[in-house]
Formats: structure tokens, sequence, C-alpha cells
């Protein structure tokens, strides 16, 4: 094994070399469920991007919708295709197109490798009739294709990781035509001004007008003749029908042409997958079925392949390798010798709560946070489901609280939660509901019915877009009900159970839904992207979602499911976050040269986190927001217990420090800066608290009380108090007249102007305010009105009170005011971020920059 990076040992270093304990090894894991989900709320449907029909042919669903090959499936079956790795691939009616991009660019934001096209490769009988061609197997990495003409036939043995493509041939002429320009020259013989090159062997060299050579191995002696046209096109063909393998390699290097000769001869048809599971440490073995002996078999990893595997046998790095950044940047691919790797992982030990206690110096603060959000649900208020994603999102930032509450010994506080979840997600079982969940028939998956016809409708749900994501908030909060009540649990299981099927599903004998949906267990992470637009690219940008779809995966199964579902969802978990460290957080300190780097170019490592993996490229960007902080943000949230392996402490100081112009930018939402305070908890909680006492909003899938919360349980080294020696900061509450500290007026206002006025000189003029306690702020209401103050999110009006319900418009920090005296307070409005200030006419604004722009204000008992 090649040495771990540091902030990897945590998550990927299972045990000491040699010394893993024995497991329980399976062969396969049993299903699920195999019952029907015929009778889901919104009963059956069929996607309107239905499989491509002659693809399928022979088989019945499911099928998987969100692998490397997809593309082959879904209408229109012609998309380029992430693989087989390190190639790109895709179908035509004349064969098996294939090559290798080698134009690696950075753009200061992504790097970019687009699709290279080099060969296509067929057989001269086949009419080159798209609906000739089929898959005849697949498993959790590999598929096999076959093209077909009467007794002719091609199959393509299409499996990740091998460097050679291997074709079988039965009673076929083989025939190679040139996609990237014509042939330069074939062994070692020039066709630049056209002609033909015959030679009988079982190995050829070509190469083409662009450079780019590749090697043509035959298991048995072939007459192959190349062809080419003044070098604008060209052809290799065989001479006659042919029953035998061919394989073709790229030769990136000369120096590489050895150990490609030595393996060659044994070639890879798919593979098993096997599973080693505890409830500490899990092994994933994948065995590869050979023709020939299996411990020769030549095949490739990637980083995250060498910092897990057990018992490697690596070539030196120089005999191979393939600069993979096209495909989804993830470095250099260098060669391993046997058919079978184990993978080890350590297998989280959190599943409810974090493992320590909350810190007694925020105790207060967190219940006080608590008791206020737990009353403000009411279940006759609960929101009716318009989709999962932003329904899902919400619903299990409220499921947290019933989770904190249980910890903090707050029982008190759950039944609460659980009506208010309940009354919102029985909605799921509504037949008259307007957004309901059915199975879909074609593909085989639980979808967003309105969606199967529109793959704009919940983010492509209805299309498998984001499965991982939606149904991992749905399992989480399904799995905080069915804690606190086993009635519903009882009652529901069967429902919950077919969405954890959807994304989990270990078992090739479930016969509803394919195995691991999203997971792609050869690249190391999942991929978000289904089958709309053709399966195209594919690409993931959420890693924190996608950690949490295993997560609340793992919740269900703990409160529901078999102890081995159990640890699969860790797996699942414990390799979905290692696959997020080592492809979409960046370390600029990591030397370029490092072979386990999977991203050399300075320039972009510096940008400290990729937001999107695409197939093609990788970068700093999203598909929705260009911000820094929604970059980073969109890779943390939402905040679970378990995060605390996630959020490792070089990439969170680097975020940290990365975002800090956009922490301290008060137009930029709290919303997002209230996770990065979260993940830099991980490393310095006492400096997390303090940021995390000015924010005034933790968006829909956030709450004050889950941010303290997980603040005040990280790991604690100094012993200092998290939360300060006495409390965080917070307003004053209570009744309260306002004076300017620099005048000595007081805040007035009058029944014909609501406006807040510094403009009475005695007390009797002065208006009378309630200070209400509300999350990190406070809402200010006229006692003689009952109206609530508000600030104007321009900064241009003067505030008053004139709200009868308080909202985020109506909330203000009032702090005391560094550098004055004791007792003299700013006030900062959380509608925007601005400090209050007195202008000429004593009027009250919240347009002031900076705290050093307020004004000063005393608050003296009424």
């Amino acid at each position: 094994m090649l040495s771990l990076l540091p902030f990897f040992i945590y998550l990927t270093t299972a045990a000491s070399r040699g010394s893993l304990p024995t497991l329980n090894t399976r062969d396969s894991l049993g299903p699920i469920g195999t019952d029907s989900p015929s009778g889901i709320t919104g009963g059956q449907i069929a996607c309107a991007a239905p499989p491509v029909s002659s693809f399928f042919m022979g088989f019945d669903p499911p099928f998987p919708t969100n692998g490397w090959w997809a593309p082959y499936a879904a209408p229109p079956g012609n998309a380029t295709a992430a693989g087989p790795f390190p190639y790109q691939s895709s179908l035509v009616g004349e064969g098996f197109v294939f090559g290798f991009g080698a134009d690696r660019q950075f753009d200061g934001t992504s790097i970019k490798q687009p699709s290279q096209k080099d060969w296509r490769v067929g057989f001269t009988e086949h009419s080159g009739k798209f609906s000739n061609h089929k898959a005849t197997a697949w498993d959790t990495q590999t598929v096999t294709l076959q093209y077909f003409e009467n007794d002719a036939s091609m199959t393509v043995y299409g499996v990740p990781g091998s460097p050679y493509i291997t074709f079988q041939f039965n009673q076929s002429t083989p025939i190679l035509t040139a996609m990237n320009g014509g042939i330069q020259s074939f062994n070692g013989k020039s066709l630049l001004n056209g002609g033909n090159v015959t030679a009988n062997n079982t190995e050829f060299t070509v190469t083409d007008t662009k450079n780019a050579t590749y090697i043509i191995y035959s298991l048995t002696p072939i007459t192959l003749t190349a062809s080419s046209t003044a070098g604008s096109s060209g052809t290799i063909a065989a001479s006659e029908a042919f029953t035998g393998v061919l394989r073709v390699v790229k030769l990136e290097d000369p120096i590489h042409k050895t150990i490609l000769d030595e393996h060659y001869q044994i070639y890879p048809v798919s593979v098993g997958q096997t599973y080693s599971l505890s409830n500490t440490i899990g092994t994933v073995s994948f065995r590869w079925n050979t023709v020939g002996n299996g411990e020769n078999l030549l095949m490739l990893t990637w980083p995250h392949h060498r910092l897990a595997m057990q018992n490697e046998n690596f070539p030196d790095m120089t005999t191979l390798s393939y600069m993979t950044t096209k495909w989804y940047g993830q470095g250099h691919m260098y060669p391993a010798l046997g058919n079978e790797w184990q993978l080890a992982y350590n297998l989280t030990t959190i599943v409810w709560d974090p493992p320590r206690k909350l810190d007694s110096s925020c105790s207060s603060a967190v219940i006080q946070g608590l008791e206020y959000e737990v009353g403000q649900l009411d279940p006759a208020k609960a929101p009716i489901p318009g989709d999962f994603y932003f329904w899902g999102g919400s619903m299990n930032a409220v499921a947290r609280l019933a989770v904190i509450a249980d910890n903090l010994g707050r029982d008190d506080l759950i039944p609460p939660v659980i009506k208010y979840l309940e009354a919102s997600f029985d909605q799921w079982f509504n037949s008259t509901a307007t957004t309901m969940a059915a199975y879909e028939t074609a593909w085989g998956g639980v979808i967003n019915k309105a969606g199967a016809n529109n793959s704009w409708v919940d983010f492509g749900n209805g299309y498998y877009n984001d499965h991982h994501f939606h149904y991992g908030y749905f399992l989480a909060v399904a799995a905080v009900i069915a804690k606190y009540d086993q009635s519903w649990l009882n009652q529901h299981k069967s429902f919950i159970s077919w969405f954890a099927r959807d994304i989990i599903n270990p078992s090739t004998e479930d016969p509803y839904f394919p195995i691991t949906r999203c997971r792609d267990w050869f690249a190391g992470h999942s991929w978000a992207s289904g089958i709309a637009n053709g399966a195209g690219s594919r690409d993931q940008e959420s890693t924190g979602e996608a950690v949490n779809g295993y997560y609340g995966a793992l919740l269900w199964a703990s409160v529901a499911l078999s102890e081995d579902i159990v640890n699969f969802a860790k797996l699942l978990l414990a390799t979905e976050m290692q696959g997020a460290q080592v492809y979409w957080h960046l370390y600029p300190n990591q030397a370029s040269t490092d072979p386990n780097n999977p991203y050399p170019e300075q320039g972009l490592r510096d940008l400290v986190t990729i937001g999107n993996v695409e197939d093609w490229q990788a970068g700093a960007w999203l598909f929705w927001g260009s911000q820094k902080s929604e970059i980073a943000a969109i890779q943390i949230l939402p905040v679970q217990p378990v995060n605390e392996i996630l959020y490792d402490a070089k990439w969170v100081k680097n975020v940290w420090d990365y975002t800090m112009v956009e922490l301290v930018d008060p137009s930029i939402g709290d919303g997002w800066k209230s996770v990065i305070i979260d993940a830099y908890s991980n490393i310095d909680p006492q400096v997390a608290a303090q940021w995390s006492a000015n924010i005034t909003s933790w968006g829909s899938g956030q709450t004050y009380t889950n941010e303290l919360f997980f603040i005040g349980t990280r790991p604690n080294p100094s012993g200092v108090p998290i939360c300060g020696k006495d409390t965080l900061p917070s307003n004053p509450y209570g009744k309260f007249l306002i004076q300017d500290a620099s005048s000595g007026k007081y805040v007035a206002t009058s029944s014909a102007n609501s406006n807040l006025i510094a403009s009475a000189a005695e007390v009797s003029g002065a208006a009378t305010f309630n200070s209400s306690f509300v999350p990190n702020s406070g809402t200010l209401q006229l006692m003689s009105t009952g109206e609530f103050v508000t600030a104007d999110q321009s900064g241009n009006f003067t505030l008053s009170a004139t709200r009868s319900i308080a909202s985020s418009w109506e909330m203000f920090v009032i702090r005391q005011k560094i550098g004055a005296a004791a007792g003299v307070y700013s006030i900062k409005a959380a509608s925007n971020g601005l400090y209050v200030t007195i202008s000429g006419d004593g009027s009250l604004i919240n347009n002031g920059k900076n705290e050093a722009a307020s004004s000063g204000f005393k608050f003296t008992n009424s």
C-alpha cells in the first residue's frame, strides 16, 4: 500500500497490515425485502424515457440507472459513457466506439478533458442496424455487450480498470475504423500517403494522425490489413471471419509496452463483489472472473483504491499509468496485479448521537434554543410535501430536534416533534395528495409520480436523478419517527423500506430494485445523474447529501432492518466519505508529485473545494451558484453527528481561510455560513461557538439547536469551555426604553407615526419595547400597539413598528458595542446584516456597514 495521507488515516486505514480480524464474510447479502411496491400510494407508472427496447432484450426490470454505462441503455442509447475506465465509449449501429482523451486543460476553475473518440470496433457482417446490439450480462461494475448479425457476433467486455478493451469475435470479420483522423502508421510502416499494410501476427501497433498509439493484441494469430486514404481516414480489417479475442490498449508511453506485453493474454469478463462486515470494520472484495490465470491479471487503480487496499501487488508505477483527469479528475491510474482486491474501511460507531456529551458551557443555550424551536412547531401547520428534496431537507432539520432532546434527557420535548413530523409525513400515505410516490416500472424504482414525464420535476427524481440525496432525508425523518413511535413503524415499515431498497439494495434477489442504484463501486463514490438527457454526463455536486443518503439509510436500518443491513449502510457511508475526501476536498499543500493526488494542478488545489465532479471535468463551480461559501457548504450539509469523520482537519482549516472573505460579508446569507462554522468547530469549537453567536438564519435545512449542539459536542482537548466561561453573548431581554448613548434622547413613536426616532428628551416621551428571545437575536415589540419593529432589507427606510407577526425582518442582534462603555449596545438588523445608525433627524436606519459605523444604544428598564 502506498503511504497514507495523514487526513485519511481515520477513515480508510481499517487495521494494521495483516491484522484484519475475522469478519462475517458473505458472497452476497440477502435482500432488504422482496415484496412488491405496486401498492404504493401513487400506484405504478412508466417513465417517459424507458430503456432502449433492444438493449435489455430478454431481460426484465429492474435495470441500473446511474452507473457509468447508463448511456448505453437510456434513450437514444448513443451518449458517451464514462468508461470502461480509463476509456470513454459510446454505442453506434456499426460498433463500439472508444477513446482516451489526452487534452488536459485547466481554465482557472476546472480541469477539463473533452471526450475523444479514437476507434470504432465492429465486424463487416454487421448490417449497422442500431437494434442489433444488446446487453447480455452485468454486475455491480461491469457490463457485457454483444453485437450480432445472424450467426456472426462480437462480444465486448466493459470492465472498468482494465487497461485493455476486450473483444471476442465469433464467426465475424473484425474491422477497426479510425475516428480521430486517419492512420499514420501500422506496425511501423507509414500510411500518411495512403495505401495498405498487411501483417499476420498476434501483436500490432497503430498510430493515428493525431499521434495516439494503440496496440492490438490477438490471442491467436490473425491477418490484419490497415488501409488509409491520404491520412484522413483509415480502417484495419481482418482477411476473413475470425473466432477469437482481440484486446486493444492505448500506449501512452513506449516504456509501458513491456508490462502490456506480459499480461495481455489474461482478461477479465465480469466481477464478483463480496463483503466482510463487523460493527467497526468493513471490507469490500472485488474478484474478477478471468480467462487465464487470474494471479497475472493486469488492472489499474485510482488513489482511493490504493489508500484502502490490503495485501496489494503493485508493480512499479513507471511501468504503466494513465492520467484520467477527463473522467472526473481521479488522477493517475497505476497498475495492480491479481484478480482479487480487498479494500478495508473503518466503519463508524456513530449512529444517533455524537461520541461525547454536550459541553456543560453550552447546555443552557442549547436547551433554551431547543425549547424555543420545538415551541414553534404546530402540527396543524405542518407542511404538505410538494417534492422530496426541499421537504426532506426541512423535515430532517426538525427531526434532529427530537434526537437532541433525547440526548439531553428532555423527553418532554420529543412528542411535540414527532406529532409535527407525523402530521407532515402522513401526507405521503394519502392517495389524494398532489405529490405522491409511485413505483416506476420501466427501470424499476420509487419516484415522484409527477416527474415520470418531466425531468424538471423534483430535480429529475422521476428520471432517477438525486435519489440518494432525496431518500437519505426521507429515511432519516422516517427513522426518527419510528424510533419514538413503534406503532407508526409497524404500520409503515414496508412502505418506508421501499425507499431504502431504492438506494441501498445489496442483493440481486430483490426483484424490484437494482443493486445500490447510485453507487459506482469502482469509481469509489456515487453518481447523482440518472437517465435524463440520454444519461449523458455523470455528475455529483453535493457530497454532503450523498453521505447523508447512506446515513439516512443507516438510521432506518438501525430501527427497522437487520444488523447486516446496518453494517452494509455503514460501509456505503465510509466509502462515500472517502470518495468525498479524496476527490472533492482539495489540499493546496499536497505535493503535485504525490501519486495519490488526483489533482496535480496547484491552481485547482488552491480553490480548496471541488463543487462538481462530472465525467469530463471537475472544478470549483456549481450548476446553481458560484460563491465560495456555497461550493464549500454543499459538501458539508446537512450537519449530522457522523460528519465529524467527513470534516477532516486540513480541509476544514482550508475552507475556513478560503471562505473568510464571504463569512464576514453581510450580503452573504447566514445559511451557508452556519454549516461552514459547524465544520470548523471540528478543529476549533471555541472560535466556532463565538462565530455561531452572530448567525441569525440557518436556512431550511439547519436549526440553531443543531448548530450549537454540534459545536458543543466536538473534541475539546484543551478543556476550555466551548461556549465561554459565562455564556454566549445574547440580547438583553425584557421591557426597555431605548436611548441614544450619544445624544441622550430616547426612541419614540406616535399614534400618527410608527417610525422609530430618537427624539424624546424625557423618559415620559419614550416608547417602551418588549425585547423577546429568538435564537442568537430577538424581537422588539412596541408595547403600546403590540406591533413588532421591522427593518427593511434595503436599508433605505426608518425602522418602524408595523408588523403583527415577527419574521426574519423583525429580528435584531443586540450586543455590547466594541470599544464603548459597558451597557452601550449596537443593533444589527437580521434582514440585511447591517447596523442601525441614527440619522440627522433622529431616525433609526439599518444602513451601517460594520459595527464601527453603528450608533450606540442604552437599554434602560421601563
